[in-house]
């Protein structure tokens, strides 16, 4: 923006010209963040700092009513803005508790407010909307979002599935702060990230409240509802473990967990100190959605998750979502990762070595199917092949080896390091492996992140 220096004499006059190329005139937000893979996905010209959400939820007949509360500061000034959200009927808008107008164009919520919003001005949004939920699926066909039961709710949002049961800036470039308010019909239990402020019942209903204070991308938001035991526990340096696990499940589904502590202090001696302020599990028992997320805190699990499942997910906690990719097509970086922490732990307890479970996958023909695509631009279809997991976590191998010991596993803390809270490009993660290495890599990463097929040498 250009800034004008006014003295007396000529002051008068300046403030009667309007200057259309000012850029602090109020415009319309941005209707997506600018990634390719999602266009829509997030929006423009402001920036969320906290979610306060009040949700009302009834599984037999999946009744969904819910108020959003939320806190912005606004990037420019702005005449209009959008939020995501898909379905739901909205039945009023306010900003700074004034009614707002508003329209709905697919997920796009428009809402103008009565007077245009002034760069850095901080605003908040309330939404009150209400429907019936059902079963979303992502772009390739799978369940995501707010998954609807007849026993509660799976709610697992990647990539931009948050939209799917609240109004949100959706997009990880955006992280924010939590409060949930979720009220049940008695009986049924409501998890969601952070920790439990408090839990009541009241005329057949039962309120939790849960607070998250540790920043966080949409897409990690969770409130899902069953019929969960609640367990307390403590881990490493007391930190409150809270896990959700449903009472329709054999006893031995929570067995996986079984070494939740000695995982976050392993963790925590390669990757730096655990990135947030509890810990926990939700383990269901709709296995129809036939996979588990990283949720913030609170990793969920379609069924009983073997021990190797809860290390990569707890590994997320560091690498996707204390450090989120800058783009989608950066997933790699997510789950590269956690399949490379599957494997530092397996060796660590006596299992196979990260060397070997390289040269049993690099072994695979050049047809298979870890080969197929370029890892670090996989397409919007598909994020979670096995290129991304598996060729991403073989690139680390590579790279540990090329490098060497020290250098790497001080790029494994500095990247957290770095960029914790925030978000990250491949880009930004080849420039640091560089400055620590102090080598050139550039062929390297060429070879095993932008070229499909089986490497030959690097």
């Amino acid at each position: 923006m250009r800034r004008l220096v006014l003295t007396a004499v000529t002051s008068a006059v300046a403030l009667l010209i309007a200057t259309p190329a000012d850029a602090s005139a109020a415009r319309p937000g941005a209707s997506g963040v600018g990634d390719a893979y999602f266009p829509l996905a997030g929006n423009g010209g402001y920036d969320v700092r906290n979610y306060d959400l009040n949700i009302r939820y009834t599984p037999a007949t999946k009744a969904f009513s819910g108020k959003a509360s939320i806190d912005a500061r606004a990037l420019q000034s702005l005449s209009r803005f959008n939020l995501d959200l898909r379905g739901f009927e909205v039945r009023s808008v306010t900003v700074d508790g004034k009614a707002a107008t508003f329209t709905r164009d697919g997920q796009e919520l428009t809402v103008t407010p009565r007077r245009d919003v002034r760069r850095g001005e901080k605003f908040t949004v309330v939404v009150t909307y209400d429907g019936t939920t059902g079963q979303p699926t992502d772009n390739t066909g799978a369940l995501y979002g707010w998954v609807s039961y007849d026993d509660g709710s799976f709610v697992a949002n990647e990539p931009e599935g948050a939209s799917t049961w609240y109004p949100v800036n959706d997009h990880q470039t955006d992280k924010a702060t939590y409060d949930f308010t979720i009220t049940v019909p008695d009986g049924k239990t409501a998890v969601a990230n952070g920790e439990l402020v408090s839990r009541r019942s009241e005329r057949g209903w039962t309120t939790f409240t849960w607070r998250a204070r540790d920043p966080m991308a949409s897409y990690l938001s969770t409130a899902s509802i069953g019929d969960y035991d609640l367990r307390f526990s403590r881990g490493p340096r007391n930190l409150p473990i809270i896990d959700a696990v449903d009472r329709d499940l054999p006893p031995e589904a929570d067995d996986g967990l079984a070494r939740t502590g000695e995982m976050i202090s392993y963790f925590s001696d390669l990757f730096g100190k655990y990135p947030f302020s509890s810990y926990g599990a939700i383990i269901d028992d709709d296995e129809d959605a036939g996979y588990a997320l990283e949720t913030q805190t609170r990793p969920i699990y379609s069924g009983a998750p073997g021990e190797s499942t809860v290390a990569h997910e707890l590994a997320h906690q560091w690498y996707g979502n204390s450090v989120s990719p800058a783009l989608w097509r950066d997933i790699w970086l997510n789950e590269g990762f956690a399949t490379y922490a599957e494997w530092l732990w397996e060796e660590h307890t006596g299992g196979a070595t990260a060397a070997s479970q390289f040269d049993t996958l690099y072994a695979r023909p050049d047809t298979a199917s870890i080969w197929r695509n370029v890892v670090a631009d996989p397409g919007a279809t598909n994020l979670f092949v096995s290129s991304v997991y598996d060729k991403g976590a073989m690139t680390l191998q590579a790279l540990r080896e090329k490098i060497g010991d020290r250098s790497f596993f001080a790029l494994l803390k500095a990247w957290y390091a770095l960029n914790r809270d925030s978000v990250a490009s491949t880009a930004d993660f080849i420039a640091l492996a560089e400055r620590i290495s102090r080598q050139e890599l550039s062929p390297f990463f060429q070879t095993w992140l932008y070229t499909a097929g089986k490497p030959a040498t690097w």
